[in-house]
């Protein structure tokens, strides 16, 4: 892609392989960004094996005026209404809802539709309904590791893997584990937005006005994959190494920042007028926001995981208990040095923001690689 040619991603430290104990050491030195992928097609794999089930993706429609206060509700077995025509696999059903009387007699009431999902998918899979409505707030970050389709699949690892280490590097490993699930979850949060948008103005204005930039899809459509990450790693990129020659579709050359930018207005479009893939997109907007913003301040991303409080030993109760260490310590020339550092390491930053990466010296770039080895 061009990326790997400039020396600060090529110089990675190589993985020691002991006697004995090679392939262990090598699976503790993973990045998290091999993790990540290795994450993402495991889940795939493994939920291809998996029995599926039938998850229901709508409310309830009563076709009835029956008054259910005093009455059982029961479901009938799903029928199928649309197959894949090429593999004759179930994709939507029908239930019917029944409500059955004290003297056992049983009255069809409603029906509900259903997708027929993998198992894993069917649990971790995000939507407005499930997010929203039954707060199972796991799917802000579940949704991430699941994938429709194998070409889905690949292009989202295929950008992890050209863009992913050049960011990791950058922030430190647990920062940009962080920095990745934030940008995945604020790209459900958009999608979340426009939908629960779309479903409002549509009750409120009635179904034939539309608001453009809205989502007017059912509030059960489900919305997975990595691509939300995906674009805020590439948002990140775009800022690290702007001018990087990268060839779209392996064919066209353009710079890193040209195709990052374009990619997002292709986004922003297609959520503007209704596109095919208009959730989707929701999603990728999302995602490049948080990349675009959190790239820029990644102080931030230090307090992500401070809810595990004791469990991470880098949380903010071991830091704060460290810094307070510290301040008993009598070492007054090291605190300097380390105050020194941090306008050195504050300097750097600026001058990447208005000038990008590559404008670097060797011991410019040599002192935030020590600085994100710190951090991560």
């Amino acid at each position: 892609m061009g990326i790997y040619d400039r020396h600060y991603i090529r110089d990675q430290p190589k993985n020691p392989r002991g006697p004995g104990g090679g392939g262990i050491r090598a699976m503790r030195m993973w990045s998290i960004n091999t993790w990540l992928i290795v994450i993402c097609v495991a889940v795939f794999v493994v939920d291809g094996f998996l029995p599926y089930r039938w998850m229901p993706m709508d409310l309830t429609i009563m076709v009835a005026d029956v008054d259910l206060s005093d009455l059982r509700v029961g479901t009938g077995e799903p029928t199928v209404t649309l197959s894949n025509p090429r593999t004759g696999k179930p994709i939507v059903g029908k239930q019917t809802v029944i409500a059955i009387q004290p003297d056992g007699g049983q009255v069809p009431v409603g029906f509900r539709e259903l997708h027929y999902m993998p198992r894993l998918q069917s649990y971790l899979y995000f939507s407005t309904a499930l997010g929203f409505q039954k707060f199972e707030f796991w799917r802000f970050i579940g949704f991430q590791f699941l994938h429709g389709s194998l070409s889905h699949l690949l292009f989202n690892m295929l950008g992890l893997y050209f863009f992913g280490p050049m960011v990791e590097r950058y922030l430190g490993s647990k920062r940009y584990l962080a920095f990745y699930l934030l940008c995945g979850i604020l790209g459900a949060c958009m999608y979340l937005l426009l939908n629960l948008g779309g479903y409002i103005g549509t009750s409120v204005l009635g179904s034939t006005v539309q608001i453009p930039g809205l989502l007017f899809n059912s509030t059960a459509t489900p919305l997975v994959g990595a691509s939300a990450g995906v674009y805020g790693v590439l948002m990140a990129g775009a800022f690290l190494a702007p001018n990087a020659m990268v060839l779209l579709f392996f064919i066209l050359p353009m710079r890193l920042r040209t195709l990052a930018y374009a990619l997002v207005v292709l986004a922003f479009l297609t959520i503007l007028f209704g596109g095919s893939n208009a959730g989707g997109e929701a999603g990728h907007l999302g995602g490049a926001i948080a990349g675009f913003y959190f790239i820029r301040h990644p102080k931030h991303l230090h307090g992500f995981f401070d809810v595990l409080g004791r469990a991470d030993p880098t949380s903010h109760h071991y830091r704060t208990k460290g810094a307070a260490a510290r301040g008993r310590a009598v070492t007054k020339p090291g605190a300097r040095k380390h105050s020194t550092n941090t306008r050195e390491v504050d300097r750097i930053l600026d001058k990447i923001s208005s000038q990008g990466l590559h404008s670097l010296t060797d011991k410019e770039k040599k002192i935030l690689r020590k600085s994100s080895d710190r951090h991560g």
